[in-house]
């Protein structure tokens, strides 16, 4: 429990669909005092039950789909639907965000002229998440499926060819389609493989993976730790553990 941890300011499990376990919101997370756990439930890793032991579960993409009828995937969405009923705090990245809105009763598919989204591209506030997103910001995406508003859900940032990009769920739970986790040396690992990045219809070519990178991705990182601040970690008790810069209005 988060009291009976010294200096502790929270306890967070982190559910990942990938071997990784290093990004920018687990190292933002952890330089603000919170304690990390990693769950992988589609390397056999089972979700733990819903006794008060986190305050914060972030649940990151991969390469399943969110309709896959795999056994682990049934049990993760129905995990999922329990703690943000319950009232859990919630953050959902990519397919993370696809599984919330699932687990929701919204559909997640692909796009309908079968575009994919591969490297950054810019999203927008709407009137609703104008104090969460500056109007316009480029954000690094790898998705070829996108997610429906669940019902009584909060649309907070729009795109252009997947018009769904971040939403809330009541007040403690958030689902973002693009991926704020990964910097720029991810960006390099991510663009190196693969030659469908070439020819599948809206990726960018890996040269303009990385030279966009380089041009966005302090500011993202900067998003990125105010969001965490002020609509994550605010919602946990306790100090904040380090100042967060204030983002430009006009940011992208």
């Amino acid at each position: 429990m988060r009291g009976e941890i010294p200096g502790c300011r929270g306890r967070v499990l982190l559910v990942k669909h990938s071997s990784s376990r290093e990004d920018r919101i687990k190292r933002q997370l952890v330089e603000r005092g919170v304690r990390v756990t990693w769950a992988c439930p589609a390397h056999g890793d089972r979700l733990p039950p819903d006794d008060g032991s986190y305050d914060l579960v972030v649940v990151y993409g991969g390469p399943q789909s969110a309709n896959d009828d795999s056994p682990w995937m049934r049990e993760e969405l129905d995990w999922i639907r329990r703690w943000v009923e319950d009232g859990g705090l919630f953050l959902g990245l990519c397919l993370g965000a696809q599984l919330l809105a699932r687990a929701l009763g919204a559909r997640v598919g692909p796009h309908p002229q079968g575009a994919h989204e591969v490297g950054y591209r810019r999203v927008c506030a709407t009137p609703a998440g104008a104090g969460m997103f500056p109007p316009e910001l480029n954000v690094y995406q790898w998705h070829k499926e996108g997610f429906e508003i669940p019902p009584g859900a909060v649309l907070l940032a729009r795109g252009d060819d997947f018009p769904n990009q971040a939403f809330r769920y009541g007040e403690r739970a958030y689902g973002l389609q693009f991926h704020p986790e990964v910097d720029r040396e991810a960006v390099r690992s991510w663009s190196e493989p693969g030659d469908h990045l070439r020819t599948d219809l809206g990726a960018h070519a890996p040269e303009r993976q990385i030279a966009d990178s380089d041009r966005h991705d302090a500011t993202v990182a900067v998003w990125s730790a105010r969001f965490l601040e002020r609509y994550i970690l605010s919602q946990i008790e306790g100090p904040a553990m380090s100042s967060v810069p204030a983002m430009s209005a006009t940011a992208a």
